[in-house]
C-alpha cells in the first residue's frame, strides 16, 4: 500500500482532528431518519407491499416490493425546506415479460393503489412512478420494474421519464456492492502510532467510531453539503443522489485498497478529491461526453443527464471544487469557533447548532459530576485520564 502520509502529525493534530471527525459523525446521526420513522416507514413499504402482492390484477403477480436508494443505503439525509423524506420503493413484476408498455404497468399499479381506502388519499402520480404522501414524515416513491433478460446480474427494467422505454437498472445489485465497499477497512499509521506512545503516558482520547462506517458518514456529508450548496439555486442542476454515491463509493474504495491514512479526516477528504476520476469521457454521436455507469447492470448511465444539459457537467464540478476546499478547511480548523462556523457553512446552523448544543450540554454535566477534565493536548474530554487537571473554561479542538 502507498502511504498518502504527506506531512507528519502531532499527537495534538491526530486527536483534534479525531474531535473533528466525531463532530462530523454525530452531524451525520443527526441526519438520520429517526427509528420511529424507520419503523413507520418500513411498517408502511409493508402493507403497500402486502396490499399490491393480493391484487387480482394479472399484471400484477409475483409482486416484490423492496426498499431502494438511500434509504436502503443507510445515507438518507434530513431535506432542507421541508420534513418529509423520500423513501424510494421497487415494485418488481415478476411475471411480466418485457413486451409490456411502461405506461401500461404504470398505470395497473396506480388502479389498484386507488382500490385501497387509504391509499386513495395519499396517492400521488409522478412522471414514472406513484407516491404515497404521509404528511409531515415522509413519502413513498413506487417505481414499477420487470425483470431484464439480457442482464445476468438480476438487473431489471424500469420506465424512462416519458413512459415509453424500459431502461436497465438494479437497485438489489448496487445495495450489495455499496455494502461490500463500505465494509473495507482503512489503515490509519497515524492515529496507531499516537496510541502507541499514549500507552506510556495517557490513555488515548475515546474514539467514537461512526456505527454506519466511514463511506455511509461520508455520502451523507457531501450530499448535505450539496443541499446547502444549491439551496437557494433555482435552476434544478445540482448533481443527483446517486452520482454523489456512486462516485464517493468509487473513490472510497480505491484509497482504502491502496493508501495507508493519518485518520478518517485524511481519508475522507482523499476520498473527496479522487471522486472525479471516476467519471468517464466516452465519445458519444461525435463529441465527448460523460458516464458515471452503474457497474451492477449495461447500459445505466446516471450521468446521461449531464449528455442532455450542458449545465450539470459544471455545476457538479463547481460543487464538488468548492466541497473539496471546505473539508480541508474543516480537516485543518484549530479552536471551537472555526470548526463551528465551517461546519455552519457547509451543513447549515440547524443541524451544527443541535450537534455542538449537545457537546456543550455534555460539557456542562461534565463539569457539574466533576467528570471533565483535560489531558495534555487532548482537549476536553467526560472521562477521568491520567495526568489531568480540572478545566474551568470551554476551550478544545486545539485552542
Amino acid at each position: 500500500m502507498d502511504q498518502m502520509l504527506r506531512q507528519p502529525l502531532t499527537d495534538s493534530d491526530i486527536r483534534r482532528r479525531t474531535q473533528i471527525f466525531t463532530i462530523l459523525d454525530e452531524v451525520g446521526e443527526d441526519l438520520d431518519l429517526t427509528e420511529t420513522q424507520f419503523d413507520r416507514a418500513r411498517q408502511s413499504y409493508g402493507a403497500v407491499g402486502d396490499w399490491l402482492s393480493g391484487s387480482t390484477d394479472p399484471l400484477l403477480v409475483s409482486v416484490l416490493v423492496y426498499l431502494q436508494g438511500s434509504s436502503a443505503l443507510g445515507t438518507a439525509v434530513k431535506p432542507i425546506g421541508r420534513r418529509e423524506f423520500d423513501v424510494d420503493l421497487i415494485c418488481f413484476c415478476a411475471g411480466i415479460a418485457s413486451g409490456i408498455s411502461p405506461a401500461t404497468l404504470k398505470a395497473a399499479v396506480g388502479n389498484w393503489l386507488k382500490e385501497h381506502a387509504t391509499y386513495v388519499r395519499l396517492l400521488e402520480e409522478k412522471k414514472r412512478c406513484w407516491r404515497l404522501n404521509y404528511a409531515g414524515d415522509f413519502h413513498l416513491d413506487l417505481s414499477p420494474t420487470i425483470a431484464n433478460p439480457v442482464c445476468g446480474n438480476r438487473g431489471e427494467l424500469v420506465p424512462d421519464r416519458a413512459l415509453k422505454e424500459w431502461h436497465p437498472t438494479n437497485p438489489r445489485a448496487y445495495k450489495t456492492l455499496f455494502d461490500e465497499r463500505a465494509a473495507l477497512r482503512p489503515t490509519f499509521a497515524g492515529k496507531f502510532i499516537a496510541m502507541q506512545r499514549d500507552e506510556a503516558t495517557v490513555e488515548p482520547f475515546p474514539v467514537r467510531e461512526a456505527v454506519k462506517g466511514i463511506l455511509r458518514r461520508i455520502v451523507q456529508l457531501l450530499k448535505r453539503h450539496r443541499d446547502v450548496f444549491y439551496q437557494n439555486n433555482t435552476q434544478d442542476v445540482a448533481p443527483i443522489s446517486v452520482i454523489i454515491t456512486t462516485l464517493a463509493m468509487q473513490s472510497y474504495a480505491y484509497c482504502v485498497r491502496n493508501h495507508v491514512f493519518h485518520d478518517e479526516m485524511d481519508l475522507l477528504v482523499e476520498t473527496i478529491r479522487m471522486m472525479p476520476h471516476f467519471i468517464d469521457r466516452p465519445i458519444l454521436d461525435g463529441r465527448r461526453g460523460y458516464a458515471i455507469l452503474n457497474e451492477t447492470t449495461n447500459g445505466e448511465n446516471f450521468a446521461d443527464n449531464w449528455n442532455k444539459d450542458e449545465r450539470r457537467a459544471p455545476a457538479f464540478y463547481a460543487w464538488h471544487a468548492q466541497a473539496l476546499c471546505d473539508f480541508e478547511v474543516l480537516r485543518d480548523a484549530v479552536g471551537q469557533d472555526r470548526v463551528s462556523l465551517n461546519m455552519e457553512r457547509s451543513f447549515g446552523s440547524g443541524v451544527t447548532g443541535r450537534v455542538f448544543g449537545n457537546h456543550v450540554n455534555a460539557m456542562s454535566d461534565g463539569r457539574k459530576s466533576g467528570l471533565l477534565s483535560v489531558a495534555p493536548v487532548v482537549g476536553l474530554t467526560t472521562s477521568k485520564v491520567a495526568a489531568s487537571t480540572t478545566v474551568p473554561t470551554n476551550t478544545f479542538f486545539g485552542d
